[in-house]
């Protein structure tokens, strides 16, 4: 497949923050195609058919929630972190869960930031902000 704009992956098991983060984003970026999953497991997969792809397009971030079931975030980023293929795409652990070992345990393994998820939407345009400034206005690599 061939986007338009920039791609994010986001795996997340709440369909409802999926659906907020999905927004927000889009309202910074209409352009940006953002590709879900609803837990880890299915988003390795979804990974592993982008990369066995002869040209595919760039990804330019993965979104990660800490707790999923089956394929938590943590076990997700190690195994996009020990692929050589996925190692390079930016990813960002974005979860209710603020507990210090976990933030540390996510940083340890490679992730590039750590976001509390937000309880007001308000706060959520201004995460899709920020990522858009931080990770989606860099050139095509």
């Amino acid at each position: 497949m061939n986007f338009p704009g920039k791609v994010i992956y986001m795996a997340d098991d709440d369909a409802d923050d999926r659906y907020i983060m999905h927004e927000a984003l889009k309202q910074v970026d209409p352009l940006v195609t953002i590709i879900e999953a609803g837990d880890g497991g299915d988003l390795l997969a979804m990974l592993e058919s982008w990369s066995q792809q002869p040209s595919p397009q760039p990804v330019h971030l993965i979104l990660l929630d800490m707790n999923m079931p089956k394929v938590n975030g943590l076990e997700t980023l190690t195994a996009i972190k020990a692929n050589p293929v996925l190692r390079h795409i930016p990813a960002v652990m974005i979860s209710t869960s603020a507990e210090p070992a976990q933030v540390v345990a996510a940083y340890q393994h490679g992730i590039n930031g750590y976001i509390q998820k937000p309880v007001t939407q308000s706060h959520m345009n201004q995460i899709a902000q920020a990522i858009k400034i931080c990770f989606l206005n860099t050139a095509v690599v």
